[in-house]
């Protein structure tokens, strides 16, 4: 890469990372914290965890089309502005729906699209792909930053500073796509971004894709849901205080790097790319296995090592089939499908998560998610699913 492209794609990694650790942070804290708002109960709760993922959704690919009509840096700055204004509003809450419609807020400022595509703007065409990488590791980054991080600022002054803290966060992004990030070439446009009607329905009907688009959603779907019951099996199983998880999940977040390198080095350099991508979806169904059942604190620690080793291998893996599956000419559109089913999953691991919680207790929302499961592993499980078929695409 170039010092330009260098300085591009480091900025809007960092830019990206702090974008999803607002979002990010409320994950382990919403199901401990919202109960003694008025109105809170699991179905709210649900609903105020997941409705971002919807708003992300809905807004991803209009926001995209904007930024090529007005510039990508404006767009994203909009966005940014608007996620500001969805954590202040939730940080004000006096009730369970202020903060749903903050997060609402939050989620509808999607400039995910907007910020790949000025990634491809300003990297060559060589170097797309290494650039996309690093800049969706960031996800992966934030993800686990957010999980120590949120409960140690809960701890310090409750929900309403996470919500604060987040829209400080905005605030910074604003000033690094000020700074630090290049200006593209006003007009220039990259097909392998966006997304034309020819290619969406091309994308639509490929059946690989559908099946890594059903993929990202349920993964992000069992996380969501997930992260309804788990804090409090932390409260009540291994008598942890609520401001004291972020000492079960840094461990186990640092631990599952352990447990999924030797899986991506099996995947890439062995050809073991199904096998491993299995094997990621049975860690996620025993890990829901062992915390239904647990009546010790080791037996938690362990369902979370087990399901943060298969979730973080598998979330690293999907986009890399994405782009490997996809048809000639048509990466930006199936990731943009892509990332759509990924925010559905998470706005419904929220909302029916919170449903299965509030009409059949924590037992339905787990027997809903390992139901999942199955259906996901059995979809993949052919010879012929979409890993064997990616793996063949790149020589594996």
């Amino acid at each position: 890469m170039t010092p330009l492209e260098r300085r591009s794609v480091s900025s809007l990694a960092l830019l990206y990372c702090f974008r999803m650790l607002g979002l990010f942070m409320v994950l382990p804290l919403l199901a401990l914290y919202a109960v003694d708002l008025p109105g809170a109960d699991p179905l709210t709760i649900g609903l105020a965890l997941g409705i971002y993922g919807l708003s992300q959704a809905l807004l991803q690919i209009p926001l995209g089309w904007l930024s090529d009509q007005l510039g990508r840096k404006p767009v994203i700055i909009g966005g940014l502005l608007v996620f500001a204004l969805g954590s202040v509003i939730a940080a004000l809450a006096d009730s369970i729906y202020g903060v749903v419609f903050g997060r609402a807020l939050q989620g509808a400022g999607a400039i995910a699209s907007t910020v790949m595509a000025l990634v491809a703007d300003l990297t060559r065409e060589e170097q797309r792909t290494k650039a996309m990488a690093l800049v969706g590791m960031s996800i992966g980054l934030s993800f686990a930053i957010a999980l120590v991080l949120g409960p140690a600022v809960a701890a310090a002054g409750g929900l309403g500073a996470v919500f604060w803290f987040t829209s400080l966060l905005a605030i910074v992004g604003i000033a690094i796509v000020l700074f630090l990030v290049p200006t593209p070439p006003r007009g220039l446009r990259h097909d392998d971004v966006g997304a034309r009607s020819g290619l969406f329905m091309r994308s639509l009907r490929d059946v690989g894709l559908l099946r890594l688009n059903f993929a990202v959603f349920s993964l992000h779907f069992i996380l969501m849901a997930l992260f309804l019951v788990v804090p409090g099996q932390l409260l009540d199983v291994a008598g942890l205080d609520r401001d004291s998880h972020w000492l079960v999940y840094l461990p186990a977040l640092a631990l599952s790097i352990a447990g999924m390198v030797p899986m991506m080095v099996l995947a890439e350099r062995k050809g073991r790319m199904r096998e491993m991508f299995l094997l990621g979806i049975i860690l996620l169904m025993l890990a829901m296995v062992i915390m239904s059942i647990a009546w010790l604190p080791a037996m938690i620690y362990l369902g979370m090592w087990l399901f943060f080793s298969g979730f973080n291998y598998l979330e690293a893996t999907l986009p890399s089939l994405v782009s490997k599956a996809v048809f000639q000419g048509g990466k930006g559109t199936a990731l943009g499908i892509f990332s759509t089913c990924q925010f559905f999953g998470a706005f419904a691991g929220g909302a029916l998560g919170g449903w299965l919680v509030k009409t059949g207790g924590n037992t339905a929302l787990v027997m809903s998610c390992f139901g999942l499961a199955v259906i996901w592993f059995l979809v993949f499980l052919p010879s012929h699913s979409v890993a064997t078929r990616a793996a063949a695409a790149t020589g594996e």
